[in-house]
C-alpha cells in the first residue's frame, strides 16, 4: 500500500514498537549525572519489577563504593561551607543530627576557611588581638566533629556522643554581654555544665578557660561581649605562643587549632585557615567607591553592583599553611562551597599559590556549589547588567574576575539545587520577603564551557518550616555519585573551551594594611590625648569605618558640643547643626544632635570638612546685579598661600577639589576662587560639600541627599542633554578624588 493510503493507527503501532528506549529516560532529569543522582536520592521509579530491580541494583552498587580513603578540600567560610561539611552549627536543630554532611561519606575532608570575618565577637576580638577572623573556624569546627572519634578518643557508648556534642553546641555557642568574674561565674552564669562531658574534654576546655583569665594578653577581651567559643580559640593559640610575643606565629595559630580540633572529636588538620597573616577585605562597586572590612560590606546597600573584591594583608607576602597547599596537592574531590560570593571564596582564591595549586591538581573531581538565593548588596544586581537579576552564569563570571588567573583549570561543573522541584508558595512567601533565587541560565552557563547539574539537595524537613536550605546529607550523596560514577559520566573536560574573557585580576599590589587592634590601639590613644577616650562612640565610628586613615585626624584637635539654646551659628545652607572650626580645630556639635541617631554623620561630616583645614583666609558672599536689578550673587573664596596653610590637601589637589566644587579660579588672583549664584539657586559651600561627600564615601545612608546627586555618576546618560552628561562626568571625578586622594586607596 502506498504510504500515503497507509492506514494511521497502524502506522502508529509500527513505529512504536520499533521504537527502542533507555530505562533511564524514565528518570526526569537531563543527563546521566543528574539521573543517577535523582535515582540515589529519590528511589526508582514506577514500572516493571525487572525494571525497578535493575535500578535498585544500580543504586545499591553506588552506595556499596568506599569513599572512606578519598581526599575531599572545601573551599568557603560560614554557613554555607559548615553546613556541608556536618550541618549548620549555630543552628539549634543541628544538635539532633550532627553526624551528617561530607564528614560521615567522606571522612577524610578538609576544610580550608577564608579568614577575613570581623563581625559580631569576632570583630571584637580583632580589636584587641593581632589575629586572623576565629568565628568560621570555630562553626567548621563545630560542623567537623566525628562520631566515630568521640568514641575512639573517649571510649563513649554510642549513645553518649549525641549528648558529647549537645554540650560542646552550647559551650562553643555561648554569647556573654557583662564581662565574667571568673572562670566559674562564665561558666555557670552561661548554665554550662561541664559534667556531661568526658573527664579529659571537661579538663581541657577548663584550663582553656583559665587561661583566659591568667595569660594577660586574652584578659583585655574578656571586657566585651564575645562568643565563649572564639575565646577558647583564642586561648589555645596563645597557649603555643611565647609569654613575650603579642602576635602569634604561623605554628601557634596551627598548633592551637589542633589542640581544639583534637579535644573536640575533629580529625588533625580537618579545619585549616586558608592563610594566617590577618587581613582586610575591601570591595570596590561599579560607581568607584571602595569600602574597606567584610561586615561593612556585607551591611552596605550601594544600589551599585559589586565590582571588584580585594584583600589586604598585613605581612607581605602572606603565607598559605604548608598543610593547607599539601591537602591541595593530594585532593581527590576539590569543592567551591555555597556562600557569600564576595566575603568567601574570592578572598580564599587571593591567598598567593592558592588559585594556582588547585590549577596544578590535575586529577581531582572539581566542583563549584552555586548559591541558593540572592544576597542583598552583593548579588542582586549583575556587572553586565544592574536592571536584571543575578544568575549562576553572573557567579562564575564573578569569580573570574575576582580570582587570579580566573576560573580556568579551577571547575567546570556547578552543582546547583533544583529549584523546580521546590514548591511554588515557598517561593513566593521568599519573594514577599524581598528575597529570590538565583536561577540557572542552563544555555549560557553550558555556553560558557561549563556543565551544570542540578539535584534535589534541599531539606526536605526544612521544607515543612517554609524553608529552602541546602541538606548535608542529600549533598553529601550528590557528591558521593558523582565521585564513584566519574569514570561512566565522562571527564570534566569535555572538549569544550571556555568562553570568557582573559582573566585581568591582580592583587591590590601588594598594598599591606595595618594589623587592625594597632589601628584601633593608635586611634584610641590618640582620641585619649584629645580628652575624648571616655566617648565610646568615636572610637566605634572609626572602627566601624576602617577607611579613615590616622592621617585624617590631624586637624582635629577635640569636639565641643553646644546647648540647643545657645547655638548660635547661622545655618543658612545646612540643617546639619555641627561644623569644623578652623580657628581651634574643634568640631561643634548641636548637644541634641549629639545625644540622637545624627551624631555619626554629624561628626563625620565635621572631621571631612577638618581635612581642609584653615585653608581659607576669608569667604564672602556678594550681591551681583546687573543694571541695579539683583540677578544673584558671587561667592568669593580667597586662599592662604601654601605655606600658611594647614591642610591634608596639596596645593595641587585643593585646586582639584576647588574645581569639581564648582568653583573657578579668578582671573589674576591665584588665590581667588569664585562662584557665580543665579536667585535663590541653593548651594552648597566647599567645606559642607567636603564633609557631605566624605560622609557619603563612608556609608552612603548617612547622607542621603548627596546620594540623590552622586546617583547621576551611574545612570544612563542621555546624549541629547550635554549638561547631564557634565554632571555624570563631574560625579565620577567626585567620587574618584574622594578615592584616590581623600581616602589615598589609590
Amino acid at each position: 500500500m502506498p504510504d500515503n493510503l497507509k492506514d494511521p493507527l497502524a502506522d502508529c503501532l509500527e513505529r512504536l514498537k520499533a521504537a527502542q528506549f533507555s530505562p533511564f529516560e524514565l528518570l526526569t532529569s537531563r543527563n546521566l549525572a543528574e539521573k543517577l543522582i535523582e535515582l540515589v536520592l529519590q528511589g526508582a521509579p514506577l514500572g516493571p519489577a525487572w525494571l525497578r530491580g535493575g535500578f535498585k541494583a544500580l543504586t545499591a552498587a553506588l552506595a556499596a563504593k568506599d569513599t572512606a580513603q578519598a581526599k575531599v578540600v572545601v573551599f568557603g567560610g560560614g554557613t554555607g561551607l559548615s553546613t556541608i561539611i556536618g550541618g549548620d552549627s549555630r543552628s539549634l536543630s543541628w544538635v539532633e543530627h550532627p553526624f551528617q554532611g561530607l564528614k560521615a561519606i567522606f571522612p577524610k575532608t578538609t576544610a580550608i576557611v577564608c579568614t577575613t570575618d570581623d563581625g559580631g565577637s569576632t570583630g571584637e576580638l580583632l580589636k584587641d588581638l593581632p589575629l586572623i577572623g576565629l568565628g568560621d573556624l570555630r562553626h567548621v569546627l563545630l560542623s567537623s566533629i566525628q562520631q566515630s572519634r568521640l568514641l575512639a578518643d573517649y571510649g563513649l557508648p554510642a549513645t553518649a556522643a549525641s549528648q558529647v556534642v549537645a554540650a560542646l553546641f552550647a559551650i562553643f555557642n555561648h554569647r556573654f554581654a557583662r564581662p565574667p568574674a571568673s572562670p566559674d561565674d562564665l561558666l555557670t552564669r552561661g548554665g554550662l555544665n561541664l559534667r556531661g562531658l568526658p573527664r579529659a574534654m571537661a579538663a581541657g576546655i577548663t584550663t582553656l578557660t583559665q587561661r583566659l583569665f591568667s595569660d594577660q594578653r586574652l584578659a583585655v577581651a574578656l571586657k566585651r561581649p564575645h562568643c565563649l567559643g572564639n575565646l577558647l580559640l583564642a586561648a589555645a593559640i596563645y597557649g603555643h605562643t611565647p609569654p613575650g610575643e603579642s602576635a602569634p606565629g604561623p605554628e601557634a595559630i596551627r598548633d592551637g587549632l589542633r589542640e581544639v580540633a583534637a579535644l573536640i572529636g575533629v580529625a588533625p588538620d580537618a579545619v585549616l585557615p586558608c592563610t594566617c597573616t590577618p587581613s582586610v577585605l575591601k570591595v570596590r562597586y561599579s560607581n568607584g567607591v571602595v569600602a574597606a572590612g567584610e561586615s561593612k560590606s556585607a551591611a552596605a546597600r550601594r544600589g551599585v553592583p559589586i565590582e571588584q573584591v580585594l584583600v589586604d594583608f598585613a605581612a607581605a607576602p602572606p603565607q598559605a599553611p604548608p598543610e593547607v597547599m599539601a591537602a591541595i596537592r593530594e585532593a581527590d574531590i576539590i569543592l567551591f562551597a555555597p556562600g557569600s560570593l564576595y566575603t568567601s571564596i574570592a578572598p580564599i582564591m587571593q591567598v598567593p599559590g592558592l588559585s594556582q595549586a588547585v590549577r596544578d591538581n590535575l586529577h581531582a573531581m572539581k566542583l563549584l556549589v552555586a548559591n541558593l538565593w540572592v544576597q542583598a548588596g552583593e548579588t542582586d544586581l549583575a556587572i553586565d547588567d544592574p536592571g536584571r537579576r543575578f544568575y549562576v552564569s553572573d557567579l562564575i563570571k564573578a569569580y573570574h574576575r575576582n580570582i587570579p588567573g580566573g576560573v580556568s583549570g579551577l571547575f567546570r561543573q556547578v552543582l546547583l539545587l533544583a529549584m523546580q522541584e521546590i514548591p511554588g508558595n515557598i517561593i513566593q512567601s521568599y519573594a514577599i520577603e524581598g528575597k529570590s533565587p538565583i536561577y540557572l541560565d542552563r544555555v549560557t552557563v553550558w555556553n560558557l564551557g561549563f556543565s551544570p547539574i542540578e539535584a534535589s539537595i534541599f531539606s526536605k524537613e526544612g521544607l515543612h518550616d517554609r524553608k529552602v536550605r541546602h541538606d548535608p546529607a542529600a549533598f553529601a550523596t550528590a557528591v558521593k555519585v558523582l565521585w564513584v560514577a566519574r569514570e561512566h559520566l565522562g571527564g570534566q573536560e569535555d572538549g569544550r573551551e571556555l568562553i570568557l574573557p582573559p582573566a585581568t585580576f591582580s592583587p591590590s599590589g601588594g598594598r599591606l594594611v595595618e594589623v587592625p587592634c594597632r589601628r584601633y590601639q593608635r586611634i584610641a590613644a590618640l582620641l585619649e590625648e584629645r580628652g575624648l577616650g571616655d566617648d565610646p562612640r568615636l572610637l566605634e565610628v572609626f572602627w566601624r569605618h576602617g577607611e579613615i586613615p590616622a592621617a585624617h585626624l590631624e586637624l582635629w584637635r577635640g569636639m565641643v558640643t553646644v546647648a540647643r539654646q545657645d547655638w548660635r551659628r547661622g545655618q543658612e545652607w545646612d540643617n546639619l547643626y555641627s561644623f569644623y572650626n578652623p580657628e581651634d580645630g574643634l568640631i561643634y556639635m548641636r548637644e541634641d544632635v549629639a545625644e540622637d541617631g545624627r551624631f555619626e554623620l554629624a561628626f563625620l561630616v565635621g572631621l571631612g570638612q577638618s581635612l581642609l583645614g584653615d585653608y581659607a583666609w576669608s569667604k564672602e558672599l556678594r550681591p551681583l546685579e546687573l543694571e541695579d536689578d539683583p540677578v544673584g550673587k558671587v561667592y568669593r573664596l580667597t586662599l592662604r598661600p601654601p605655606a600658611a596653610r594647614r591642610c591634608y590637601f596639596s596645593d595641587q589637589e585643593l585646586e582639584r577639589y576647588l574645581l569639581l566644587a564648582r568653583m573657578r579660579r579668578a582671573s589674576g588672583a591665584g588665590q581667588r576662587f569664585t562662584r557665580v549664584l543665579n536667585a535663590g539657586e541653593g548651594f552648597t559651600p566647599p567645606g559642607l560639600l567636603l564633609g557631605l561627600s566624605y560622609a557619603w564615601y563612608l556609608d552612603n545612608r548617612l547622607a542621603s541627599h548627596i546620594e540623590y546627586k552622586m546617583a547621576i555618576a551611574h545612570a544612563t546618560a542621555c546624549d541629547l542633554i550635554p549638561e547631564q552628561i557634565k554632571n555624570q562626568r563631574r560625579r565620577r571625578e567626585m567620587i574618584d578624588f574622594l578615592r584616590s586622594v581623600v581616602f589615598r586607596q589609590g
